[in-house]
């Protein structure tokens, strides 16, 4: 049996971004308490009825009635659970919502060097193809540029940092 949101009602309470126990569960879980814990993921859990369910899981189905397949939080920030950070997202939109990449040389989304051109080349996977919005001497500029197609392609889940 899945979670409803009258049993997530009934067991929580949403406030200010946290969840907060109606209920003593267990020797941890009193009533009156913050829900949850940091699991090794770094997202915030909770335990019901021996099933695990990420905090911004209940916090959502508490507010819209239903647990998406994936949970986008906008700012990157899995501790951050307030509804307003909160969104539906599938893998794709969850993606172009990611940090820069570690490995990134350039300190710019979408901007690599291309040596054999000896400039800064600005590539975006739009709809699972790579697609290619020039070359540019400035890095600054190339950044622009990319910053310019993720907003236009990727609306709202664009992330430019």
């Amino acid at each position: 049996m899945s979670l409803t949101q009258e049993e997530a009602h009934r067991l929580f309470e949403y406030k200010d971004g946290v969840l907060i126990r109606k209920l003593t569960t267990s020797r941890l879980g009193k009533q009156g308490n913050v829900a949850g814990w940091k699991n090794n993921t770094g997202y915030q859990s909770v335990s019901i009825r021996g099933k695990q369910y990420g905090v911004h899981q209940i916090v959502y189905l508490l507010h819209h009635g239903f647990i998406p397949k994936l949970i986008d939080h906008i700012d990157n920030n899995p501790q951050n659970n307030s509804i307003e950070n909160l969104r539906e997202a599938n893998k794709t939109e969850n993606n172009l919502n990611a940090k820069i990449r570690t490995d990134n040389t350039s300190g710019c989304k979408n901007v690599n060097w291309h040596s054999q051109k000896k400039k800064w080349q600005v590539r975006l996977c739009i709809n699972k193809k790579s697609v290619s919005f020039g070359l540019f001497e400035d890095l600054e500029f190339a950044d622009l540029v990319a910053q310019e197609a993720r907003s236009k392609y990727f609306g709202s889940f664009a992330r430019h940092h």
